[in-house]
């Protein structure tokens, strides 16, 4: 049985407090720390079935259209794969629910006309969005039991399309982090490479798409945390327009940023995924009441019109590429993805697009923008959690309401949450808000700008996902500032709202996914999806990389190693910690 790492607690003299602010939020101009500690729990349940290949989501639902399969048989495989899974993606699996729907399903297949477009479909949800009846922890301590009342609309959507949700997605504690280790439940590892990251915080749905076990599964971005995670993992992910899906049900991090989007084994499974979810939701302030496209109709038609059979499906469209990736003069980005960038740029040309050379000034300083802005955000969205209102409650020998809110906050909150929130309260206090807070409004409002004009010049830009490919385990345990910079590529279109995808585009000499991302104009992602989709027709890059994961597998299975000691957890005790 596994054991259960301690936290060790964020305790310092408060003499020392705002010297160690100060140092910190001086980096978010430049750089900033942090600290990482991620506890384990085992919870799983799964029965085994009928063994079925993986497949993709038309494969899957049109097998149980045709009556060759049926919902319960692609129930049970699915909880086969899951059992059998040596990533540790899942906070928790409801196996009997999963099942039980999917007999209902079967029986009301018979009096069904047209069946809804996902029908039986598994998938999994994000341990930050909110399943009826299912623990919603977003990997924290303090929502320890927590189980909502509620489906989010978007998993409402969802289930109203005849999706059966599996479980639920480990990921980093609140989606603070890139590389889920700051869960205080599972270490989740990278499918291609178990002693490496999947990356965040997203990094439980991209690890359980990628291995196999689900075809799709749902993830939240609020600084690249669909489109990183889904670039080491090998997959598919799609960050809406803000307010394109909407964000009610879904655990705030970083309210104006914050986006709930798909993260599946192709672009056409995004398209899918996104048409049954999207749509006004008149109870989120920030949901845009805009027309859904049929995305996935409308790729398909893209992939068979003129231009795409003859080869140059884009030779209508304008791609930017920004000045600032082109020319690393700082060595951030690995050669291996610079290499993979640039070849993919070979590949645009050859399917007709027109590469254009565009500039963004200052990209890398949008970075501290960000962190200063969701910081504060977070330091306000998680106030609720102080063990009265809302969240664990410790108990105390001193019943007053500040030791209990100081002893739940200081055993419930991570470390990195912890300094998150302290740096947060920092940069919005009197003061300070503003050299730091209103300062980095204004450069967002610039980034805003800079992206008007530049999508005056081009429909869309293509720029790297991630500079670097998977992070080992622990490899910034002590040094947090590198991972912070490293999400240079994909704020940016978290500050303006702007759709992004990522697809794809390579794998290292180390046999790790590399990806590209391509953004776009706002409630543009139709026009993201094609180009994404004619951009892997052409070079084939997802099933490429699955047969690799699969070869990778069988080379492990085969050798006998990689994989962890684990010990099977009753179900029913989802929460139940294993002490050391």
């Amino acid at each position: 049985m596994k054991k259960r790492r301690r936290r060790t607690s964020l305790k310092a003299p408060a003499a020392c407090l705002p010297i160690f602010i100060s140092a910190a939020l001086a980096w978010l101009l430049s750089a900033a720390s942090a600290f990482r500690l991620a506890p384990s729990l085992l919870r799983r349940h799964t029965r085994s079935g009928r063994p079925l290949s993986a497949s993709s989501i038309a494969q899957t639902t049109k097998g149980i259209r045709d009556g060759t399969l049926t919902v319960e048989e692609v129930v049970r495989d699915t909880l086969r794969r899951v059992e059998a899974s040596d990533v540790h993606g899942w906070c928790s699996v409801d196996g009997e629910s999963a099942l039980s729907r999917a007999r209902e399903l079967d029986k009301g297949r018979a009096n069904e006309g047209d069946l809804p477009p996902l029908y039986g479909l598994p998938i999994a949800v994000k341990d930050t969005i909110s399943v009826r009846d299912m623990p919603c922890t977003g990997g924290s301590r303090v929502l320890e039991g927590y189980v909502p009342s509620f489906d989010a609309p978007c998993v409402e959507r969802l289930k109203a399309a005849g999706a059966v949700v599996i479980g639920k997605t480990n990921c980093d504690e609140f989606a603070m982090g890139s590389t889920t280790e700051t869960s205080f439940f599972e270490q989740t590892v990278n499918p291609f490479d178990l002693s490496r990251t999947p990356g965040g915080s997203s990094g439980g749905s991209s690890a359980v798409v990628s291995n196999g076990e689900v075809p799709a599964a749902l993830g939240s971005d609020t600084g690249g945390s669909i489109r990183q995670p889904a670039s080491w993992c090998g997959v598919v992910g799609l960050k809406p327009t803000y307010g394109r899906v909407s964000r009610r049900g879904l655990l705030a991090y970083g309210s104006s940023t914050d986006c709930i989007g798909p993260m599946c084994t192709s672009v056409e499974d995004c398209a899918i995924l996104l048409e049954a979810m999207a749509g006004h939701d008149p109870l989120d302030v920030s949901s845009l009441d805009a027309p859904v496209p049929e995305y996935a109709k409308l790729v398909d038609q893209f992939l068979n019109n003129k231009e795409s059979l003859s080869g140059r499906p884009l030779s209508k469209m304008r791609i930017g590429l920004l000045k600032e990736t082109l020319d690393d003069g700082e060595g951030r980005m690995q050669p291996a993805v610079m290499a993979a960038f640039k070849d993919s740029l070979s590949v645009f040309k050859a399917l007709g697009a027109e590469l254009i050379e565009v500039d963004i000034p200052n990209l890398k300083e949008y970075c501290a923008a960000y962190y200063i802005t969701v910081m504060s955000e977070a330091s306000s969205n998680l106030a609720k959690y102080d063990g009265i209102r809302y969240g664990l409650r410790t108990s105390s020998e001193d019943p007053r309401a500040k030791r209990v809110m100081v002893d739940s906050r200081e055993t419930g909150f991570g470390q990195e949450v912890k300094q998150r929130i302290l740096l947060g309260t920092f940069a919005l206090s009197a003061g300070y808000s503003d050299a730091y807070y209103k300062k980095a409004q204004k450069m967002r409002a610039a980034l805003a700008s800079n992206f008007e004009r530049v999508f005056e010049l081009v429909d869309a830009l293509i720029l790297p996902t991630a500079p670097t490919t998977a992070y080992r385990l622990g490899q910034f345990k002590e040094n947090k500032v590198e991972t912070y910079i490293d999400d240079l590529l994909t704020v940016p279109a978290s500050l303006s709202g702007l759709p992004a995808l990522s697809v794809p585009c390579g794998i290292s000499a180390e046999d790790l996914p590399i990806g590209l991302q391509i953004v776009g104009k706002p409630l543009d992602e139709l026009r993201l999806l094609q180009i994404g989709a004619g951009y892997d027709e052409a070079t084939g890059w997802t099933s490429r990389l699955q047969k690799k994961l699969q070869a990778i597998k069988g080379e492990r299975q085969a050798g006998g190693g990689g994989e962890e000691e684990t010990a099977s957890v009753d179900w029913t005790k989802a929460f139940e910690v294993i002490d050391e």
